[in-house]
């Protein structure tokens, strides 16, 4: 009896540790752990492709933290290749090491943001806490203000000085401040070693090296780590499994499991391999795989608590939507007919631009034909419903505002094209069968 006991007990033990929360809990835990990975830049898979330019970047900033060696280095490959997640990932590696987080410091600055010199030495003087020390001095240039904030930082000789990393967003933008004095003097300071600094900047301009003055490039290592997009369908594959999938560690282990099943069933199953393949085929950015998995993600809830190839059919849907069609669906009964008269006027004048009168007048032949008092609208309302098509850049004019032309007569071209206005008549709520048959014809 003692022996069955001692066997049993384990297993009640194992039982009670194992957590079961209701399904509402489950769902609310999923939605927070995913989505974190695909809104943050750390989750699963960031390395995808680039681990030599991550292992490049993770030595360049030790030897500037760790040995004071200056250096400076450009990261530049298309949007959403994944440059910031690269230096988000080498700093994460790098400030790792305690001793490092408590004496490096990191200076983040944006072209977009700080758009003139002024603006970026007060925003380095306010990241790097260095208020109090600059006061009411004045300074005769740019150089001696920076030199100034950099020597502050020191607490003795050059070893001891605390280095400092400056990330430098939409790089190019920087190139055009005035007589580039910013990136001369960073420049300049990580290449005659006043100080321990990394300059690392980030930009999508393959030419951005031709934008730099011929003093700004002397001062500039050279180095360059390139993003392309190499990566495989495969390793494409293996990014969206690692978003989706439940670390052991979820509070309960019954759900994590039957969510990792269906995961690993979705991996196998036509219809979702298509879909991720028709958006590896139209864009490697790994954001665009981020937006779609929260479509996808958004369906999840207590009725439905796993994902479907479904869901991934409609988030793909959603995604891939032409806009001007869905405005369309918006558009009053009289907005549409004047539509279906400015694609009728293409038709018939082969693409030739058409004014507000050429419309009205198609519009009033259609009117007369149909006899039907419901369209039997005056003139100034038509032309309002003209203006707003305008407005929603539907339509647009072929010569500049500043030709005074009257209104009816400026000449206008159509932004649409058959297929979207097709779409859009099928979609279109309540539309009227004679409008329908009307625009069929204009259409055939």
């Amino acid at each position: 009896m003692p022996h069955s006991a001692e066997t049993i007990d384990p297993m009640s033990k194992r039982k009670s540790k194992e957590k079961s929360l209701p399904i509402g809990e489950c769902i609310s835990q999923v939605q927070a752990v995913v989505r974190q990975r695909l809104l943050q830049q750390g989750h699963p898979g960031r390395r995808c492709g680039v681990e030599a330019q991550h292992k490049h970047l993770v030595e360049l900033l030790k030897r500037t933290v760790i040995h004071g060696e200056s250096n400076s280095a450009l990261i530049i490959g298309p949007r959403g290749s994944g440059k910031s997640m690269l230096l988000h990932d080498a700093l994460e590696e790098v400030f790792a090491v305690k001793e490092i987080k408590d004496n490096a410091l990191q200076v983040q600055l944006n072209g977009l943001l700080q758009t003139n010199d002024k603006i970026a030495l007060k925003e380095i003087t306010r990241q790097l806490n260095l208020e109090n020390v600059v006061g009411d001095r004045v300074f005769g240039s740019f150089a001696e203000n920076l030199s100034f904030l950099l020597e502050a930082l020191k607490t003795g000789d050059r070893t001891s000085s605390c280095p400092v990393l400056f990330v430098l967003d939409e790089f190019d933008l920087f190139a055009h401040h005035k007589n580039q004095t910013l990136l001369y003097n960073l420049f300049d300071i990580a290449q005659s070693a006043q100080a321990p600094v990394a300059v690392i900047g980030l930009t999508c301009r393959l030419d951005v090296m031709e934008l730099l003055e011929k003093r700004v490039k002397s001062r500039f290592s050279h180095r360059q780590i390139h993003l392309l997009n190499s990566f495989s369908f495969s390793d494409y594959h293996k990014v969206f499994k690692d978003l989706l999938a439940l670390a052991p560690g979820f509070p309960d282990t019954q759900f994590a499991e039957k969510w990792n099943e269906n995961l690993q069933a979705l991996l196998e199953n036509k219809t979702v391999e298509e879909v991720l393949q028709k958006q590896f085929n139209a864009s490697k950015d790994m954001r665009s795989l981020h937006m779609l998995l929260l479509l996808v993600l958004c369906r999840v809830n207590v009725s439905h608590p796993h994902l479907n190839a479904a869901d991934f059919l409609e988030a793909y849907r959603l995604r891939n939507m032409d806009s001007k069609a869905n405005i369309l669906h918006g558009l009053s009964v009289l907005e549409m007919c004047l539509v279906i008269s400015m694609k009728h006027l293409q038709d018939i004048y082969s693409g030739e631009p058409f004014n507000f009168q050429m419309v009205h007048n198609e519009f009033q032949k259609f009117v007369q034909r149909k006899a039907h008092s419901v369209y039997n609208f005056e003139k100034p309302v038509v032309l309002k419903a003209f203006e707003h098509l305008y407005q929603l850049e539907l339509i647009k004019p072929m010569e500049g505002l500043s030709v005074r032309t009257q209104r009816e007569y400026r000449l206008m071209k159509l932004l649409l094209d058959n297929s979207q206005i097709s779409e859009a008549l099928q979609k279109y709520p309540n539309c009227p069968t004679d409008v329908r048959q009307w625009a069929m014809s204009s259409l055939s």
